[in-house]
């Protein structure tokens, strides 16, 4: 026996939950006629009335009642099957906001020891700072340095501190007469320095650039000195490409996952917390630079 259509099922389906022709075009976002002629065909297939017709009004048969008792049940497993694969593929992806430098310079050439790890997620990486609107953008976990107030309702995890140090191409140990590179995007990176390491800077020169990532990239260029963050330079510094004279200090603020969602109940935000947290504290430990930070846990939504 051939089957009607489905989607003559379908919309006989809506026609009996709604009791109207009317309000099953509505849903289906279709016209009345086009309900009346589906359901019309799925009887003239059967050979059996489905609905008694009384001037307006339309009411299931008992044939009607028994077939949809049949279609619904069939039409919500079928809407909780696509359901779940669709959760699933979502499960499958991370959407990950980092800001462009730590990106570019630290975390894109460790992801393939993050995908040879968790080869079962697909990360896509979205480069952006400051504040993050989850809701809008559908980025599940976001990677920022605390120089901004997030809103209080989301979740936090600290990765580690940030350590910075003046770096320059051919190691030169003295602040006096060079040339300091300085950015837009960390205005206030060289005086922060400064007055950590009770330094100088005598007779120095100024340049600038917009953005963080184009003064180290000056600085590997041997165009003068900048302030790094460790992390960000830790694979120039193995090269050789990179010198650290003074070496690098807390400055006081640290990176965290941010996440709109608990970081600590399992799943890909919990998978991504652990293994960039290890990345993290191996980078620093190979660097010999001190770790005190206990292990963090996710903080809860909170004033900060």
């Amino acid at each position: 026996m051939k089957l009607p259509p489905l989607t003559a099922f379908h919309y006989f389906n809506i026609a009996a939950e709604t009791e109207s022709f009317v309000r099953a075009a509505e849903r289906l976002h279709v016209t009345h006629g086009a309900v009346s002629r589906q359901v019309r065909q799925l009887e003239e297939h059967l050979g059996i009335e489905l609905f008694e017709r009384r001037n307006r009004a339309i009411f299931l048969t008992p044939a009607g009642r028994a077939l949809h008792g049949t279609t619904q049940a069939i039409f919500e497993q079928l809407e909780g099957a696509v359901q779940r694969l669709q959760q699933q593929d979502r499960d499958n992806v991370l959407v990950l906001s980092c800001e462009p430098t730590i990106a570019m310079r630290w975390l894109i050439p460790r992801l393939p020891r993050f995908h040879a790890a968790h080869p079962d997620l697909q990360l896509h990486l979205v480069a952006a700072g400051g504040p993050v609107d989850f809701a809008r953008s559908g980025v599940d976990l976001a990677l920022r340095r605390d120089d901004f107030h997030w809103p209080p309702a989301l979740h936090s995890l600290k990765i580690c501190d940030e350590w910075i140090g003046p770096v320059n191409r051919d190691g030169a140990t003295t602040l006096d007469g060079q040339r300091l590179l300085h950015s837009s995007t960390r205005p206030s990176a060289w005086r922060s320095w400064l007055h950590l390491s009770n330094r100088q800077a005598r007779h120095s020169q100024r340049s600038d650039y917009e953005h963080f990532y184009l003064s180290l990239q000056a600085a590997s260029a041997g165009l003068g000195l900048a302030i790094a963050s460790a992390l960000m330079v830790r694979d120039e510094i193995d090269s050789g490409q990179l010198q650290a004279p003074f070496g690098f200090l807390r400055d006081g603020s640290a990176y965290h996952l941010l996440s709109p969602q608990p970081l600590d109940e399992g799943g890909k935000r919990q998978r991504f917390a652990e293994w960039v947290i290890g990345e993290s504290q191996a980078c620093l430990a190979h660097l010999s630079l001190l770790q005190n930070d206990e292990a963090a846990l996710p903080s809860p939504p909170q004033v900060r």
